[in-house]
């Protein structure tokens, strides 16, 4: 009875996120965390401390 249940769960769950994909406007999520992880090195890059030229460990 278990795996009925979770497979209808998973059925459910799937079938109200293509009804959702379809009719709403969902943003996409893979072009969001690109953008967000492009902002984050332009910010590491900008503000990460000098090496100093002693230091090579």
């Amino acid at each position: 009875m278990g795996i009925i249940k979770s497979a209808f769960s998973f059925m459910s769950a799937t079938v109200f996120g293509v009804y959702i994909a379809q009719n709403y406007n969902v943003p996409n999520i893979k072009k969001l965390s690109d953008t967000a992880i492009l902002f984050a090195k332009h910010i590491e890059e900008n503000y990460r401390k000098p090496k100093n030229r002693g230091d090579e460990n």
